[in-house]
């Protein structure tokens, strides 16, 4: 892998991971056609993934710090006899809710990982994933007023956005896209459904890290790899952070058809080409 080829892909996954089009899909592409094996990019991939995780970080920052403090006080509650207090402020609500969000995409992940996998490797599996988003992008733009926040929001509305961001671990399938298309769809309003939708990523992203790590580098790392593979992360990283304030702008402005057509494109061009070629 060259240091180009690291560039390309670590900023295909910072910014397809937050902006709707599939990070998994473009990566996999990417990976196609720089005939680069799967087993070789695993723990470069991983590492990836760290990148977009730190630029999470970086943008909500305050809310995770919150978020922390806020659970060391429900352990200390819980071990008082005082219980959980799922309403006690809003950051431990919006705690809980991510908490119930996370548990069917955990489900799901550990379920069908071997399914999910053998997808990567079929690039007509990864066209209709790229459709599936288009499709669902433009469900999101034209829902309508949507005035739910954090006090009205339910478990049931973060069940069913965690269920939409574990049918996104298919390839090609956006998970940004999916997750706001959950909120949409339980309506919330656009701000809090993006914000939630990268605060869920959290887990989502720290569990895959863990999942992936000991297969990835169980062979070790190509000690050659090692400067294209820190260029590409942080590259990952950068790229992250400006792909999570382009879409809270984009969300709030309804501005997602773009994402829809760029997606259906691709989508059909790689089914063509997966029919024709592949």
């Amino acid at each position: 892998m060259t240091y180009l080829q690291a560039i390309i892909l670590g900023l295909a996954q910072g910014l397809a991971e937050f902006l709707p089009i599939s990070s998994s899909g473009h990566l996999a592409l990417l990976q196609y056609f720089f005939d680069i094996s799967a087993e070789n990019v695993l723990p470069f991939a991983v590492l990836l993934h760290l990148g977009t995780l730190v630029s999470v970080f970086i943008v909500y920052w305050k809310d995770i710090v919150d978020l922390v403090k806020e659970l060391i006080t429900v352990i200390r509650d819980v071990f008082t006899g005082r219980g959980l207090r799922i309403n006690a402020n809003p950051t431990r609500r919006l705690g809980f809710m991510i908490i119930v969000a996370t548990i069917p995409t955990a489900i799901i992940g550990l379920a069908f990982n071997k399914q999910f996998e053998a997808l990567y490797l079929s690039l007509l599996a990864i066209g209709v994933g790229l459709l599936i988003t288009g499709t669902i992008l433009v469900i999101a733009e034209r829902m309508g007023r949507n005035n739910k926040g954090l006090k009205e929001m339910k478990f049931r509305h973060a069940l069913f956005v965690g269920i939409m961001q574990g049918i996104a671990i298919c390839p090609g399938v956006s998970r940004s896209g999916s997750t706001l298309f959950g909120g949409l769809v339980s309506g919330l309003n656009r701000e809090f459904a993006v914000k939630f939708a990268f605060l869920i990523s959290i887990p989502s992203i720290m569990g895959s890290v863990i999942v992936e790590a000991p297969d990835a580098f169980k062979a070790g790392m190509d000690m050659s790899l090692i400067g294209p593979v820190i260029v590409g992360v942080i590259v990952s990283a950068v790229s992250g952070f400006f792909a999570i304030k382009a879409m809270i702008k984009l969300v709030s402005n309804k501005r997602l058809i773009g994402f829809s057509i760029y997606t259906w494109a691709l989508g059909i061009a790689v089914i063509v080409y997966a029919l024709m070629f592949a």
